[in-house]
């Protein structure tokens, strides 16, 4: 072959090159991952969301994609994420971290693929007509976390059948009125109050644990919300700077020196989420693939903190229990 002919064939090689490999790229789906929560609070489960993908056939960075759209607790910039993760032509939309991101999704998109994993209830907030065959673009799972408020109410006068019970909400996350009102009927019936605080923000926190102590010996419920699990780290050791024995929903929160907690594991669920996406990805229909609720509801236990606070944690609660931490 001649120098001059090597050349162009060279030539015509790395032009084509480039062209090939952006061929190849676009053929990599592209997963919308819409939250509610921050990425640093999300973190201890999205490895879950991962190990689901990869069961089903699929590992980020190799053979699929992610966009991930973090709101970090500002719910109103959710309807924006979504219509973003639309235009970017996305190939399935994930929404995590409640109805709101659900909602957000559903409203962006009625063609796209839907992944739900939320603690809401998906037929209350209207994200899904039917748990079984739910039909349409919108499949995933449920963690039914606000509505074991009664359950944690009860746990919680069993653990301190004296004490003033107050609850922590985020007026923003829409399942909050719900949980407050069964909760206060939960505490009702015990023959006790429940005041309900509001809080939004790590400024708006930090008043509502004050204003909690100002009662003493007030026990405290802390509610299901997305932004509250990324302030985990705050809200516990807020709890234990003013003495206040609080029950959590994810036991995250007893790991990170909180009292007790009961609520779903969320990572388990959060794999079936990663394991229906992938299945989507290669054909199946969201609207054949039926809801996912809990398979398992925990109680943990913080032995060690409640030696902090003076707690003397009943025989009946601990044997109930599904860890102890000393």
């Amino acid at each position: 072959m001649r120098r001059r002919d090597l050349l162009i064939l060279m030539s015509g090689a790395a032009c084509a090159w480039p062209a090939a490999v952006w061929a190849q790229q676009k053929t990599v789906p592209l997963i919308g991952f819409l939250s509610s929560a921050s990425a640093s609070g999300f973190a201890p489960i999205l490895p879950a969301f991962h190990e689901g993908l990869k069961q089903a056939g699929y590992t980020e960075g190799e053979n699929v994609a992610i966009e991930y759209a973090w709101a970090n607790g500002k719910y109103e910039l959710l309807p924006g994420l979504a219509a973003d993760l639309v235009r970017r032509n996305v190939a399935v939309i994930v929404a995590a971290g409640g109805a709101v991101a659900a909602l957000a999704a559903k409203e962006a998109t009625s063609s796209i693929p839907i992944v739900i994993s939320i603690g809401d209830d998906p037929l209350k907030f209207g994200v899904v007509a039917n748990l079984g065959r739910p039909g349409g673009n919108i499949t995933g799972v449920t963690l039914y976390m606000g509505e074991l408020a009664p359950k944690r109410v009860e746990l919680l006068a069993e653990l301190m059948p004296k004490a003033p019970l107050a609850i922590l909400c985020n007026p923003h996350n829409p399942n909050a009125e719900g949980e407050a009102e069964s909760a206060q009927a939960a505490a009702k019936r015990s023959g006790r109050e429940l005041r309900v605080i509001e809080a939004s923000s790590d400024g708006e926190i930090d008043a509502a644990i004050t204003e909690i102590a100002r009662q003493p010996g007030t026990a405290m419920m802390v509610g299901t919300d997305p932004y509250f699990f990324g302030r985990r780290a705050q809200l516990t050791a807020l709890a234990a700077r003013h003495a206040i024995p609080a029950m959590y929903f994810h036991r995250s929160f007893a790991m990170a020196g909180g009292l007790v907690s009961y609520g779903a594991t969320i990572t388990a669920e959060n794999r079936i989420a990663g394991l229906y996406t992938g299945r989507i990805l290669k054909g199946e229909k969201p609207g054949d693939l039926p809801i996912q609720q809990p398979s398992k509801i925990e109680l943990v236990v913080n032995a060690k903190a409640a030696r902090e606070l003076g707690i003397t944690v009943s025989p009946t609660i601990l044997a109930r229990a599904d860890e102890i931490i000393e």
